[in-house]
């Protein structure tokens, strides 16, 4: 399995984006030199995806295959996209506060410490549906790391279209987002001119 090994804040700087979005909150310090020199229609939109794609931890095959999934649907295929990509497993365990970082997300889901509806389910990419139910399994709950997630997490905002029983590790999609409701600062319009061409 493919995995991306960039350091993140590297990374961060790089596509001038902030850290927090990630999950970490700690700032680096080094100064990017840049060239002045302007990006391109193309740079721009290319610089859009990678954003996207690194804020998520999506890869370039998986991601495309969510922008033509979108294209499908009805409706805006960009914000599809946002939405599809929001509603990722391993984004609504970060979102409800039961990992610190989105990469901590991914390492809880696939480690078989959450369960959807019920059932434990190990795929980070699973999406999950408006009514989904998803908790940290019984047994995990004992865990110090959880116990620490939690103190860590306790006062980060949830937000509206997810339901959160933090004491319990418990918490309910109650609808999936709209594009408004999501704060990733990706101009998705760009990536669907990128991929339209």
């Amino acid at each position: 399995m493919a995995v991306n090994r960039t350091p993140v804040l590297k990374r961060c700087r790089s596509l001038d984006l902030d850290p927090v979005f990630l999950g970490y909150d700690k700032k680096s310090k080094r100064q990017l030199i840049r060239r002045s020199r302007k990006l391109s229609e193309y740079g721009t939109q290319l610089r859009e995806k990678q954003k996207a794609k690194f804020i998520y931890g999506v890869l370039e095959k998986p991601f495309r295959n969510y922008y033509d999934k979108a294209d499908r649907m009805k409706g805006m295929t960009g914000e599809n996209l946002m939405t599809m990509l929001e509603s990722r497993l391993d984004n609504v365990v970060y979102r409800m506060g039961f990992a610190r970082t989105r990469r901590e997300a991914r390492q809880v889901v696939g480690h078989k410490h959450i369960t959807v509806n019920g059932k434990v389910v190990n795929v980070p990419s699973y999406l999950v549906k408006a009514g989904d139910v998803i908790e940290v399994k019984e047994k995990s709950r004992s865990i110090q790391r959880f116990k620490d997630i939690a103190e860590v997490t306790g006062g980060r905002l949830t937000p509206e279209w997810v339901d959160v029983d933090k004491e319990n590790l418990k918490g309910t999609v109650s609808q999936l987002p709209k594009r408004e409701q999501i704060d990733v600062p990706v101009n998705e319009m760009l990536i669907v001119e990128l991929y339209s061409k």
